[in-house]
């Protein structure tokens, strides 16, 4: 099937392709494109469960293995730096397998990740095994917003508000049902962790029937005649300062993500909120996300500016950090709930990676550049607010860090929200 699903993801060869010489697009069957929905939910579902399932149960999982409160820090650090590692790989690895195939075993790594990792023995293999479910998250984080602009091109803020929520669902669910879970499951730790892998497992199935349709799959034409007729590269797309803008942007609201994903349960735990408490003021701070992740793409990709919404994220963000150093016990319900309003800016990101690019390869290359390099940026927040808490023996200075960071995230995200395109900078 000659579509615009089949072509190479390489810009050059995309370029080379001239509308007049396209055969003729024959309709897209139904079916397939309810299987490409489902699997999008479903994969988005797997997206934090890996994360978000680990900060209720963190305290034992320490003291499990014999963590220290930085070791600690540097696992809530290992999300970032598996992301921004991992995810550079995405772009080559679609281009010679296909975007499906790869999604397909980044679920596969997932779910082996989680149903290993509580039973290897040791921070080591505790790390090893999140290090592959991580893999797998981080090139399907890459392919994500590739496939809804292949898929998708004239629906791009409601089918990356569709799978946004879902994320955050996911998001949401692990970090509330993993403490009830693991208690009705006999209390151990280790298995309340690894049932998540079976989820994982379940988004496997409709990736391996879309593999074998010919829209996901890597194109067979041979490379060398693409690059025989296609034109010079264009500008790297570090010249680009909306690229730079929107990877700051991205590296920062991640930072605030996963400080809030790791730390926030013991935030509330060492004011006195019970653990299973704890778990369920992280599910309201992700629950959050799901009516959000929703509204907020569709409105974003309406307005030619996404400033506004950017403010408006960072000053409920400030507002919750304000009240988590004031009275984190007997506000905890209001500021997890400004904490979730905050962490919006993520499916925003993911909104504005679409929309800052014309062309799917533009997309394909502004995601890979934006997310990883906005992971490498949120590589040292988790880590150092273990280090700061470890030596501090309070959540004063941690907290103090996280309002800091929310300033330049604000800036930097207006400069994103602007109405430019990579192609026109690059051009």
């Amino acid at each position: 099937m000659a579509s615009d699903e089949t072509r190479t993801l390489n810009p050059a060869a995309e370029a080379s392709v001239q509308p007049r010489t396209r055969p003729q697009t024959r309709p897209r069957s139904v079916w397939v494109t309810r299987l490409v929905v489902l699997g999008l939910v479903l994969a988005a579902l797997n997206l934090r469960p890996a994360i978000t399932s680990l900060g209720p149960l963190l305290a034992e999982v320490r003291s499990g293995l014999g963590m220290s409160g930085s070791v600690a820090g540097l696992l809530t650090s290992v999300p970032p730096l598996c992301f921004a590692l991992f995810g550079l790989t995405a772009p080559r690895l679609a281009r010679r397998f296909g975007p499906g195939a790869i999604v397909c075993a980044g679920m596969a790594a997932i779910a082996t990740g989680l149903l290993i990792r509580p039973y290897l023995g040791g921070t080591a293999g505790f790390l090893a095994a999140s290090a592959l479910a991580l893999m797998g998250i981080a090139v399907s984080n890459i392919l994500m917003p590739v496939i809804v602009k292949r898929w998708f091109p004239d629906r791009v803020g409601q089918m990356t508000g569709l799978y946004s929520m879902a994320l955050a669902l996911g998001t949401a669910l692990a970090a509330a049902a993993t403490v009830p879970m693991t208690r009705a499951l006999g209390g151990s730790w280790q298995t309340g962790l690894a049932v998540w892998g079976i989820l994982a497992a379940v988004a496997v199935l409709p990736w391996l029937v879309l593999t074998r349709h010919p829209a996901t799959r890597a194109p067979r034409t041979p490379a060398a005649p693409e690059r025989a007729s296609a034109p010079a590269p264009t500008l790297s797309i570090t010249r680009s300062r909306t690229a730079w803008a929107l990877a700051c942007f991205f590296g920062l609201q991640a930072t605030a993500a996963y400080i809030t994903m790791g730390w926030m349960p013991q935030i509330f735990r060492d004011a006195g909120v019970s653990a299973g408490t704890a778990g369920v003021l992280l599910a309201v701070t992700m629950a959050m996300g799901i009516p959000l992740a929703f509204v907020i793409p569709r409105l974003a990709s309406r307005m030619r500016n996404q400033g506004p919404i950017v403010v408006a994220l960072g000053l409920s963000g400030l507002l919750g950090y304000a009240g988590l150093y004031l009275a984190p016990a007997s506000g905890a319900w209001a500021w997890a709930l400004l904490l979730g309003v905050s962490n919006c800016a993520f499916p925003l990101a993911l909104t504005m990676i679409g929309m800052r690019a014309k062309s799917g390869a533009g997309v394909v290359r502004l995601s890979a550049f934006a997310q990883s390099t906005g992971y490498l940026i949120s590589i040292p927040g988790p880590l150092l607010v273990g280090v700061l808490y470890q030596h501090s023996g309070s959540w004063g200075l941690p907290i103090g860090l996280m309002a800091g960071l929310m300033l330049p995230q604000i800036v930097v995200g207006v400069l994103a929200g602007r109405n430019r395109t990579i192609e026109d900078q690059l051009a």
